[in-house]
């Protein structure tokens, strides 16, 4: 199988069961100057349907881009449920506001400008409320300090979930220097400490599709 074979059965799935709305596809035309490296539109109803099924009231996403997940995510929540959304580009803020608004959620959901390592400070600071939900696709360097913030942020029984850790079977390079390898190796090797301490559940998704092969980590908070 293929890239090709993947993506055309990601559409043939999508048309059927996860079909954008005007909200959802003005989005998409609206960023599609910015690189398309937002999830899938089947991704993205995975998380939605996670973030319901765990009755999401509070929700942090680290890495905004133009707003996809973020709709997706926002729409997840009760009327008085609360998406706060990090994004360290200007222009990418910019844009993924006005994605919002015009789905009609932003009375409940943030965007935070800055680099996400000095926001998650700034939120530590303000004593933030625990989230029942964090989901990380931001730069995966950094991935090691996303995850240790959000173990700080999630409450018990919270979902954390970090996109992109395949990596087209990249990951298993162990000799790899490039930072987003190292970052997402030094992640799991977190998680797997977490797990043996008994601080988390944690299991990881392979995936294949539009966006080629790659996968989730997803874990609990015990």
């Amino acid at each position: 199988m293929d890239t090709e074979t993947w993506t055309n059965v990601d559409a043939w799935f999508a048309e059927r069961l996860r079909p954008r709305d005007e909200g959802l596809a003005d989005a998409v035309v609206a960023g599609a100057a910015l690189p398309q490296i937002q999830v899938s539109d089947l991704q993205g109803g995975f998380l939605a349907l996670l973030a319901r099924a765990i009755g999401a009231r509070r929700i942090l996403e680290i890495g905004t881009l133009f707003g996809f997940s973020t709709i997706m995510l926002g729409r997840a929540l009760p009327e008085d449920g609360r998406l706060i959304t990090l994004e360290a580009s200007a222009d990418h803020a910019r844009i993924a506001r006005a994605n919002l608004e015009n789905a009609g959620l932003a009375d409940r959901v943030e965007v935070r400008l800055g680099p996400a390592l000095d926001t998650l400070d700034r939120l530590a600071e303000a004593n933030v409320e625990p989230f029942d939900l964090v989901f990380i696709d931001a730069d995966k360097r950094h991935n090691p300090q996303y995850w240790a913030w959000a173990l700080r942020f999630t409450r018990p029984r919270g979902v954390v979930i970090v996109d992109n850790v395949v990596r087209d079977g990249r990951v298993l390079d162990e000799a790899s220097t490039d930072p987003d390898i190292v970052g997402t190796r030094e992640l799991v090797d977190a998680a797997g400490r977490a797990v043996a301490d008994g601080t988390v559940d944690v299991t990881a998704l392979q995936t294949v599709g539009s966006k080629g092969w790659d996968g989730f980590l997803v874990a609990t908070l015990t």
